[in-house]
């Protein structure tokens, strides 16, 4: 099948040399070297975007999917470039358009490697510490020496980035549907192309766009090689593993686990090929020691063992984090003091989960372009959190038994990321959230699989979710209220905490003598 024609090319060229001269028009520098510039990266994305569709299916669908994915990125990376200089807070990351302060710093660096005369790999030595493993700011430095030699463009990073998200539509689509049909592939790539998480970081030079649709490479690989032996299945593989281990190796050997783990409860009897298993260690290995070694740069682990370094690593970094939370709040401070020190991490967890909290989100006062975001980030994750929880049942009613396993799998690999990030990211609204979508694709693909199977089979536990979820926001939004908005009366955070577990328990309960009733 031909993917492209030249009658393509005919809205494609147009388009590209427009939109190439409306980007150089909002970005310094000489406006023909940054028309030719955007003008090719357009090019490139739109056949790359157009042959990857045609590819996975030509579906009507999967076309508004991806276009949505590509549009809703770009434009909102180019929205909050322009209006955070203008609008957002007197801060050098708002006054330069950047909403994430990692990618202004790693842009930064990229730009002056770029006009340096080192070579481009000087990214991953120590010099250039705010790209932790160096990948990303390698790749950054490439476009900015190549493409914009004259002039600092950031867009061009955002525009690389939204591509990048974008693409692992098609993958996710056809993995999903060769894996679990054509239901789940629609859903969990209508999550994946719209969650507002999702859009925001795929519209920053951040590494999670870039992980996302490493992702969807790997996915789409290894379903080929496992159900089909497809011969291109280990070329897709490979690419989106090397692509991981570039950009953040952790990602990697997660993926690796969810795979290895993949076979094992799919196979018969738990067997899988020794030369798989030779493959998939030799990656971890290579995994690891780069992880390590990106993490004790500066040698500050008195250790050479790998697992010695990540777990120092962790360690400093979760009490760390735990401590910039407890300054940075005062009320976390009160609980902080009120609370046995053994309920503080289990309570920082908790938090993260939450994380970014919708009430605080309407009622914190903050500038109008970050209340915005917030609310969508936050409406976005309080969308998605019922379906990652009712993930659980809709694993127990899956009909095939290896069906059933591998739902069992997914669902414990990312809750267990879930409340990793939570751990790792020390409460945070914007660390918690960002560490949770690396592994967004395969919390879109479960939460896909877990409304399909509550659309199939109408479990009334789905609805209870999300009457519990409705409780806590509900109560959250008065004690949030009555903060802010110095109200006479306000619940104790205690007193919170008790009402809400009262009602989740009267549902709970609820709804089971409910079941057995009607059973009876």
């Amino acid at each position: 099948m031909k993917y492209l024609s030249t009658r393509d090319f005919l809205w494609i060229l147009p388009l590209s040399l427009a939109l190439g001269a409306g980007m150089s028009f909002v970005q310094p520098g000489n406006w023909f070297i940054g028309w030719a510039a955007f003008s090719f990266l357009f090019l490139l994305s739109f056949a790359l975007l157009t042959l990857s569709t045609r590819w996975a299916g030509s579906s009507r669908a999967l076309a508004w999917m991806v276009a949505l994915a590509f549009i809703l990125r770009l434009a909102g990376g180019v929205a909050t470039y322009l209006i955070l200089p203008v609008n957002g807070y007197d801060e050098p990351d708002d006054r330069a358009g950047y909403v994430y302060t990692d990618a202004h710093r790693r842009d930064a660096q990229a730009w002056d490697l770029a006009q340096s005369k080192l070579p481009i790999y000087t990214a991953f030595s120590e010099s250039y510490a705010y790209d932790q493993y160096g990948g990303l700011l390698g790749f950054s430095a490439l476009v900015y020496r190549y493409l914009s030699p004259d002039a600092h463009r950031p867009l061009m990073l955002v525009l690389l980035s939204a591509l990048i998200a974008a693409l692992g539509v098609p993958f996710l689509w056809r993995a999903a549907r060769q894996v679990w049909g054509d239901k789940v592939a629609l859903v969990s790539g209508w999550i994946y192309a719209l969650y507002p998480e999702s859009i925001l970081l795929g519209g920053s030079a951040m590494r999670e766009p870039y992980l996302m649709g490493f992702s969807a490479f790997a996915f789409w690989g290894f379903a080929d090689w496992n159900q089909n032996r497809g011969r291109h299945g280990w070329l897709w593989l490979g690419l989106g593993l090397a692509g991981m281990l570039l950009v953040s190796p952790v990602v990697a050997l997660v993926t690796l686990v969810i795979f290895a783990g993949w076979l094992y409860v799919s196979s018969e009897r738990g067997r899988i090929p020794w030369w798989a298993v030779g493959v998939a260690a030799l990656i971890f290995l290579v995994g690891l020691f780069l992880l390590s070694s990106a993490v004790n740069r500066q040698g500050q682990f008195n250790t050479n063992s790998p697992f010695g370094i990540l777990g120092g690593f962790l360690h400093d970094a979760v009490h760390w984090d735990m401590y910039q939370l407890e300054r940075g709040s005062g009320w976390v401070q009160k609980l902080f003091h009120e609370m046995p020190a053994a309920l503080q991490l289990p309570f920082v967890v908790i938090y993260g989960i939450f994380q970014p909290v919708l009430p605080a989100s309407i009622f914190a006062p903050t500038k109008l372009i970050w209340q915005i975001i917030g609310l969508l980030r936050s409406i976005g994750w309080y969308a998605l959190l019922p379906a990652l929880i009712f993930s659980f049942v809709a694993a127990a009613s899956q009909k095939s038994e290896k069906d059933r396993k591998l739902s069992y799998w997914l669902t414990i690999v990312v809750w267990f990321w879930i409340l990793l990030t939570a751990l790792r990211g020390g409460g945070d609204q914007w660390d918690n959230p960002r560490y949770r979508a690396i592994l967004f694709l395969w919390e879109a693909i479960l939460a896909g699989q877990a409304i399909v199977a509550w659309y199939e089979t109408r479990n009334p536990w789905f609805w209870r979710i999300v009457a519990a979820e409705v409780v806590f926001l509900l109560i959250f939004t008065e004690w949030y209220a009555s903060r802010y908005l110095r109200w006479n009366f306000q619940l104790s955070f205690g007193g919170m905490v008790a009402l809400i577990l009262g009602f989740w328990i009267a549902i709970g309960v609820g709804g089971w003598l409910w079941d057995r009733r009607r059973r009876a």
